[in-house]
Parts: structure tokens; sequence; C-alpha cells
């Protein structure tokens, strides 16, 4: 769709071997991009994805392992890139249980992961943006940025202030060649999200039909799940001319959740 624009960039996306980030990943490389994958494992695999992906696009590619509930893993992350044109801040972790039941090494690890990377991370970028003379930095956050749902208060918590950061991002370099804008998903089809598929049709006796309809998919109202693809072109639109005035929002792809 958009060609090869954006050769010349180096994208570096954090929690991208799999799921969402790698969805991106893929779409941004076959506009050209130049790629830094991430996770927090260091294996042969995970270097082995990184080369597929350089062979498949024409593109360099390297995956650098990181720490991403550390401030300095996350900082070092960038300067080990060299470059960062484009900054995805997606990776993201998960629990699920009552504020009073809630684990506070649990709430740590998410508010450090979740929303803490993307801060220091930001930090060591902007002045590569700034000296290259354009950048965008696209912010994964969640329908949970902007709505609620019980017993996950770390997510929301992070995922708000995800929405938060982005508009403060957007308000420094409002004056640059340079935009932040958060992707506000709903549920996406990830292996993650199809290994729970089974788990869940054990818990409430259901086929995996309706457990996608009245259980995984019961808020969004497309009942349909969005695709990594789609995650993918979203966020090269973002990075295209198209959107050079699109800077400080949200863009939700979540079947409408958030228009209820």
């Amino acid at each position: 769709m958009f060609q090869r624009f954006l050769q010349g960039k180096t994208a570096v996306v954090t929690g991208s071997n799999s799921g969402i980030g790698l969805g991106i990943a893929v779409e941004l490389a076959k506009a050209g991009a130049d790629l830094v994958l991430n996770s927090f494992t260091d294996t042969d695999d995970d270097h082995a994805l990184a080369a597929k992906l350089a062979s498949d696009h024409g593109i360099t590619a390297r995956y650098l392992q990181a720490d991403m509930s550390k401030a300095q893993d996350c900082r070092a992350l960038i300067e080990k890139a060299g470059a960062c044109d484009i900054l995805v801040n997606n990776v993201g972790i998960q629990h699920v249980a009552p504020i009073t039941d809630f684990p506070a090494e649990k709430w740590d690890a998410i508010i450090a992961i979740n929303l803490s990377s993307a801060f220091h991370t930001t930090a060591v970028a902007l002045p590569m943006m700034q000296s290259a003379g354009w950048g965008r930095i696209i912010n994964i956050a969640s329908a949970h940025g902007l709505t609620a749902s019980p017993f996950k208060s770390a997510y929301v918590a992070a995922k708000h202030g995800i929405v938060g950061l982005t508009k403060v991002t957007a308000l420094e370099t409002a004056r640059e060649p340079i935009t932040c804008n958060a992707i506000c998903p709903g549920y996406v089809l990830t292996p993650i999200v199809e290994k729970q598929i089974p788990d869940q049709m054990k818990t409430h006796g259901m086929s995996r039909e309706d457990v996608i309809a009245k259980v995984m998919l019961q808020r969004q109202p497309s009942g349909d799940f969005a695709t990594v693809e789609q995650m993918g072109g979203t966020a090269v639109f973002l990075c295209s001319a198209a959107a050079d005035q699109i800077t400080g929002t949200t863009i939700s792809v979540d079947g409408g959740w958030t228009a209820l």
C-alpha cells in the first residue's frame, strides 16, 4: 500500500518476537524500514527471526535482548540500536486480580514494563530523532487506556498512563517533524490469545465459538478479533506523510469497544 517509503529509517519495536509487536515489525519491514527487534529472551530463534525478516524484506534487522522492567536496560536498548527514527513501545504484561488481592510485585512489574519502559526509551530516542530531523513514536496502549474493567487495576492504570505520556510527548515535540500517537487495540488474535481459548472452553463449558463470542469478544461490538496485520498497517500509516499532522491522539482498533 505504502510501497517502500520507509527505506533508510530504523524502527525499534519493543516486545517484538511475537504477537502485536512482530506484526508491526513485519509491516514496517514491508515498507522498507530497518528493524531492531526486542524481547527479554536471547535465543537462537530470536536472532533467526531477525535474520528471516531481513532476508524476506531486503532490510537489515537485529535482535537485542533487554529486560524492559529495568530502566537501564530500556535506555541501553535504544543506545545499542544506534539509530531510532521510529520507536514502537509495545512491550507489555498482564495480571488479573481484585485490588485487595493484587500482589504488590505484580503491580510494580506491570507499571515498570507497560508504562515506565516507554518513558525511558522515549527519553533516549527523542534526541536521535531531533538530530535526524524526523521521528515517529507509536505507543501501543489498549482499549483499557480509554476505559476500564474490574480486576485489571495495574494494566488499566499503566495504559491510561501511556495515553497521558503520548499527549505530553506530542506537545513537547509539536513544533518539530516528530509525532507521537497511541494505538488502542481491543482483542487482537495473537498466539497468546489463541492459547487462552481452550482454557476458557473448559472453564465455562462452552464451545470455541461461544467462548469467543460470549466471553472474549463480549465488549467488542464487531464480534471479531482485530489482527496483528491491522495493527501493523495502522502503525505504518502513522509513519506516512498523511499522518504528519496527527499527533497526541489515540487511534482505537477495537471493533467499536470504546464507542459503547
